[in-house]
């Protein structure tokens, strides 16, 4: 199943699974909310059925006291008739208060069909046998007749009292029984309702909890076991991504070697043990000799399989606790633990190097790597891990000088190159900081007319103690350290200033050629710096040219370099391909949509007068870069038969000692100026008029 139909069919099952989960999510909330409201409204009819009864207790109560307040008053003498018929009073009004309380609050209708229904309240109060309603009417009517009689009697009355016979205002008994029969009925009706209506609640409520536990299962069992399911599974994928990157990052991906952040955080540890132990340990530092010859002939599944088969080698080769490590591109380094003697540690070297020696068949066609070795010994050359690896780097130099397949041993002899290589790390720091490099001037001159065609800018450094020192000697120690680019933006500055003074004078030198190397190419910001320092100066960007060599173009879109000479070169800034003829794969990237002229590399013109292969390799380019409309210079010309030759084959455009040495500015502008063609002078003719 491919990735993209995988990640729907997940997509989907987890647009599901989040759908089911919201859907009971939602079910039960419904479910809760209505087990709530179930709740309020049984807590509702509960209170209300408790005012009910309450009122009705109190009724009962007040039935009988009205009784008894009637009879006590009529019994009593006349000083204490008037309290008692106040209390009487008080009752009556307060039984009535009650009663209009009760029909409000119980909601009755005289003429509903409920009151021949002898379970309601209805028939309670309408109907027989007890016709409450009735009865408390007359007890509240005989009773208000009663009090006015007593205040008749007794002066209380405002009105003048009651006015009928006495024989009318007499307080039956019965009726008070009748009463009190009646809202004793009512209370069993009302709580007869209240418990019929809290049972069918409290059904609905139990109903409604099993429902919700039910769902509750569904979903556990339908939506939070494939949910946990998929998150176990999701957890587990996590947990396998996890362990695979912290796998990756201690070891290197084509390979399976630990790498080089394994090797900084561990190579401590393992000095410290060989030195609890009091052993040696020794660093050997391999490198293929022809690995890059092998990605650009055979390419670059050529060259991974050869690194595979490499590791595998050295595996294979070495002890279960020694240390296999990549450094990087088609550099490693073996840790031999317990390393033993000088003679054990070459001999285990050796039996490596012999293994990675042995040719390699890939595809049919069979490759011969080649390595070299450096092997530095801990505690006798260093005694530190990071200066381990840095004399185990020198002596695979070493070896590397040799021939292919050497090993070498870090000496003393190495020890003060570092020192030396360290010493001039150092004073190139500081010449940067300084801005101590300076720039020479070569001239670039046209065999057929000898106008000047460009002038190429070369970077050179006097030191302060040991005078000038050569470019050889300290640009690959720059290279090494990082120092490349600060020192290339030195010189370009620099360069492209004095170019711009001469625009501006008038003095006419083609092109100024810069070298640009790939470190400074790789620089972010260097398109803006070159642009900066062309506006800056205001020299126009079709007086400079940028020499790049093969290997630059060969890094291609993956460092972003391409898009960043395309650039450049819309911009009016010209490009060379220089040392042309000495890479892989130049013929694939002679186009002059791209480059704008190609310098022959010095090897093919010196002594091109008696080399006739000489001769052919230039015939063949002169005419390959004429035929593609791409201009061309031969550098390296240092002799009158050498120019000739080059004459001969139709390569105009030379550089060399013959035409010039690199000269400091004003030399070279001086020499400019003495090479500029001369103006013609106007005469004016004077003769007589006719």
């Amino acid at each position: 199943m491919s990735q993209q139909p995988a990640q729907t069919i997940s997509g989907r099952l987890i647009l599901l699974i989040k759908a089911g989960y919201w859907l009971a999510l939602l079910i039960i909330a419904a479910m809760v909310v209505a087990s709530f409201i179930l709740l309020q409204q049984m807590m509702a009819a509960q209170r209300h059925d408790d005012t009910l009864l309450d009122i009705v207790g109190m009724q009962k109560t007040l039935s009988q006291r009205i009784v008894f307040l009637a009879n006590a008053a009529g019994a009593a003498s006349r000083n204490q008739q008037p309290a008692l018929v106040t209390a009487f009073k008080q009752a009556t009004a307060e039984f009535e208060r009650n009663y209009d309380l009760l029909l409000e609050r119980v909601v009755a209708d005289p003429a509903s069909s409920a009151r021949f229904d002898p379970k309601s309240v209805e028939s309670v109060l309408f109907a027989k046998p007890f016709h409450l309603d009735y009865f408390s009417v007359g007890l509240i009517a005989n009773g208000q007749r009663l009090v006015s009689a007593f205040e008749s009697r007794l002066g209380m009355a405002d009105n003048g009292g009651y006015k009928g016979g006495g024989e009318r205002v007499n307080l039956d008994a019965s009726i008070a029984n009748a009463t009190l029969s009646g809202y004793a009925a009512l209370g069993q009706r009302i709580s007869a309702h209240a418990d019929a209506r809290s049972e069918t609640l409290l059904d609905l409520h139990r109903t409604l909890f099993y429902t919700t536990i039910g769902v509750i299962v569904l979903v556990a069992l339908f939506i939070f076991r494939p949910m946990s399911n998929a998150i176990l599974r999701k957890t587990h994928e996590l947990i396998d991504a996890r362990n695979s990157m912290a796998f990756i990052a201690v070891h290197d991906g084509l390979t399976g070697l630990h790498n080089r952040t394994f090797l900084t955080d561990h190579f401590d540890t393992l000095i410290k043990g060989a030195q609890r132990r009091r052993e040696r340990l020794a660093a050997v530092h391999l490198d293929l000799d022809r690995f890059k010859q092998i990605n650009d002939t055979l390419g670059h599944a050529a060259g991974d399989y050869v690194l595979v088969v490499t590791a595998q080698r050295m595996r294979d080769s070495c002890r279960a606790s020694d240390l296999c490590v990549r450094l990087g591109s088609d550099e490693f380094v073996m840790i031999l633990n317990g390393a033993g003697g000088t003679e054990d540690i070459n001999m285990v070297a050796r039996r490596v190097l012999t293994q990675i020696n042995e040719p390699i068949v890939f595809r049919g066609t069979t490759i011969l790597p080649g390595a070299s070795a450096g092997v530095a010994v801990y505690p006798v050359d260093a005694d530190n891990a990071q200066d381990l690896l840095v004399h185990a780097d020198l002596a695979l130099h070493s070896a590397k000088k040799q021939s292919g397949g050497s090993l070498s041993f870090f000496s003393e002899e190495l020890r003060h190159e570092l020192d030396f290589r360290k010493q001039l790390e150092h004073d190139i720091r500081v010449a940067i900081a300084e801005k101590a490099f300076q720039v020479y001037f070569q001239p670039q001159v046209s065999l057929s007319n000898g106008t000047v065609g460009g002038i190429e800018a070369l970077v050179r450094w006097k030191h302060a103690e040991r005078g000038m020192i050569a470019p050889g000697e300290f640009i690959p120690v720059a290279e090494k350290c990082g120092l490349m680019p600060e020192i290339g933006r030195i010189v370009i500055a620099k360069a492209i200033s004095e170019a711009a003074e001469w625009s501006r004078a008038g003095v006419a030198f083609g092109r100024l050629a810069v070298n640009v190397s790939g470190s400074e190419l790789r620089e972010p910001d260097f398109d803006a710096f070159l642009f900066g320092v062309l506006e800056k100066t205001g020299l126009p960007p079709q007086k400079l040219s940028l020499e790049i060599v093969e290997s630059v173009i060969l890094d291609d879109e993956k460092t972003g370099i391409a898009a960043k000479l395309r650039h450049i070169r819309a911009a009016g800034v010209h490009l060379e391909l220089d040392d042309f003829g000495t890479g892989y794969a130049s013929l694939s990237h002679v186009n002059p949509n791209e480059i704008d002229r190609l310098k022959i590399d010095r090897r093919f013109v010196q002594n091109i007068n008696e080399n006739d292969d000489n001769t052919k390799i230039v015939r063949a380019i002169t005419e390959l870069a004429r035929g593609l409309g791409i201009s061309i210079v031969a550098e390296g010309a240092e002799t009158e038969a050498e120019l000739d030759s080059l004459m001969a084959i139709g390569c105009d455009q030379v550089q060399g000692y013959s035409i010039a040495f690199p000269m400091p500015q004003d030399t070279a502008r001086e020499w400019l100026v003495a090479r500029a063609p001369k103006k013609a002078r106007l005469t004016l003719l004077r003769g007589s008029r006719v």
